[in-house]
């Protein structure tokens, strides 16, 4: 094995070490002064881990990383954005685990990323956009759209509707997701949805604040509720 080859496994099984460590923060600030080129990879990897916690805390640190990578090389912070888009097109062969999730952390962390490619992240739930058909893949979307919604509400007004067939589907991970996303953008129309919402018992698990949480969809209804204005 390479020097090479052994440095970036040394520096994987670092990383993979402080994202599961239990003081996130303090973890996460530690991947973020390393040199962003260096970290891109193992995060970018951790992405499609088994390992549900590793794979949100990686989610969470490329929303770091990026951020600060946009804040000195715009341009480099552009091609990671990019290359989440293409493992998301069909000509790359891959599924995309994970992309429109590091996509929606990133964005809700970076305001200038945010307005160049919001629109991309939401053409992914859009039947006349680049629309993802394969079910897991949306709950990620969801997701994605939904940590942007909560972080940048002003810049998704306009979008609600998009969710509004998924807090219908058969699937309870998308009902909740599109009902968690959609209170944010305090919607009339999204209301009635919501309260349609409020008895419905089946669970899921959202990653928020560090950790994977059960919530049933009703739950998550009731809270978009509260912030749903309906005058």
């Amino acid at each position: 094995m390479s020097r090479h080859q052994t440095s970036s496994r040394q520096l994987k099984t670092r990383i993979r070490k402080l994202l599961l460590q239990k003081n996130p923060e303090s973890g996460l600030a530690q991947i973020g002064r390393m040199p962003a080129r260096k970290a891109i990879n193992p995060l970018f990897s951790f992405l499609c881990s088994p390992d549900e916690l590793l794979k949100w805390r990686a989610v969470a640190a490329m929303g770091e990383v990026v951020d600060r990578l946009a804040g000195t090389d715009m341009e480099s912070a552009r091609v990671i954005m990019r290359r989440y888009m293409w493992q998301l097109n069909d000509e790359s062969g891959g599924i995309g685990w994970g992309c429109p999730e590091a996509m929606g952390e990133i964005m809700a962390r970076n305001d200038n990323l945010a307005d160049e490619f919001w629109c991309i992240l939401i053409s992914y739930i859009r039947p006349d956009g680049n629309y993802l058909e394969h079910e897991v893949l949306q709950r990620g979307v969801l997701w994605g759209v939904g940590r942007l919604a909560h972080a940048r509400p002003k810049l998704l007004k306009t979008s609600v509707e998009y969710l509004h067939p998924y807090m219908q589907s058969g699937d309870p991970h998308l009902r909740g997701l599109a009902a968690w996303a959609a209170g944010a953008l305090q919607n009339k129309n999204t209301a009635s949805i919501l309260n349609g919402l409020k008895d419905d018992s089946a669970k899921l698990s959202i990653y928020l604040d560090w950790h994977i949480k059960r919530h049933s969809v009703g739950e998550l209804a009731k809270k978009a509720l509260q912030m749903v204005k309906t005058e």
